[in-house]
């Protein structure tokens, strides 16, 4: 909910689910159980929000041209299909394999995860209840997790992890499937994909060309997803484009996204090798309540909890650390 609160549209059109359940469990053991009064994650599909948000760029006035090949010649200048075209600036949004960041001399320091996940429909699951609820398994793949999340007509299945895992992510899927009563070979529309985290050094803009989203390596460490951060830093660009403010647009991107993205490479680390530490702090419903407000947005990143939910975050800080 925190990625939609950033939009200045509804996406209801292409929702298929509400989560307000979660359940998290150890290596396939121990189960964490939590609910909450207010929806936590809109579930739905890459290709149709994706879809959705373009045409809603064209209702605002941009000009979308699909199936064209485009370089990149510098922050002033690009071809498309072959033709120059002078430009104002350059957004890099093209995501973990796009050429931008290459073309301009962006990007760099940047680590990859890597995820494989597939479809299952519903009808083809061992057992009911899996609409509005996550599935997290924890420290099942090093570097990463596995889940269960519910769409419209199916759930998605997947596993990610370090992108040294990915000779073995299939392994890793195969053994999350078995866990479920689920085969493999039944998953459908089976994909890998690289998650780009960055690190100190990620250039993330220079002269009149910028990054933002998956380009630009702000990926959550802990959990793999960019959806909020493709929409914050989308925000920034689009404000420090039309303020003429290109020069002030990475420390903006760090003032907003570092805190966070601080707290996850912490986790992160601090889950791969103290998985049952994180685990007991996670039961505890201090925990959940700070988790919650993360989700919805209530709190920017870990270090702005109070009270007790402060004195768990400093625990697993306190665990980073010592990873």
């Amino acid at each position: 909910m925190r990625a939609v609160r950033q939009l200045p549209f509804s996406v209801e059109p292409v929702v298929e689910d509400r989560i307000t359940r979660a359940r998290c469990r150890l290596r396939y053991g121990p189960v964490i159980e939590r609910s909450s009064d207010q929806v936590l994650c809109l579930m739905t599909q890459r290709r149709l929000l994706d879809e959705f948000l373009v045409h809603r760029a064209v209702d605002a006035g941009a000009t979308f041209r699909d199936g064209v090949r485009v370089a990149v010649e510098s922050d002033r200048q690009i071809r498309v299909d072959g033709e120059p075209i002078k430009v104002d600036a350059v957004v890099g949004a093209d995501g973990a394999n796009g050429i931008t960041a290459k073309s301009v001399g962006l990007g760099g320091a940047i680590v990859n995860g890597v995820a494989l996940e597939g479809n299952l429909p519903y009808e083809r699951l061992p057992e009911d209840g899996w609409r509005g609820m996550l599935v997290l398994e924890l420290a099942t793949v090093p570097g990463g997790y596995g889940w269960i999340f519910p769409k419209g007509d199916h759930v998605n299945v997947g596993v990610g992890g370090w992108g040294a895992e990915g000779p073995r992510l299939r392994a890793h899927l195969r053994a999350l499937c078995e866990h479920y009563g689920i085969e493999l070979d039944e998953l459908r529309n089976l994909r890998g994909h690289r998650l780009p985290m960055r690190r100190p050094g990620t250039v993330l803009a220079r002269g009149r060309a910028l990054l933002v989203g998956d380009a630009a390596g702000v990926l959550d460490p802990v959990s793999g997803d960019g959806m909020y951060e493709g929409f914050v830093t989308a925000r920034l660009a689009a404000e420090h484009i039309l303020g003429d403010r290109l020069d002030a647009y990475a420390a903006a991107v760090h003032r907003e996204l570092d805190p966070l993205s601080s707290a996850g490479w912490g986790a992160k680390k601090a889950l791969d090798r103290f998985p049952r530490a994180v685990f007991a702090i996670m039961r505890l419903p201090v925990t959940w309540r700070v988790l919650e407000k993360l989700l919805l947005g209530e709190v920017a990143h870990p270090g702005d909890a109070r009270g007790a939910g402060r004195t768990a975050m400093k625990l697993i800080e306190g665990l980073a650390r010592a990873a």
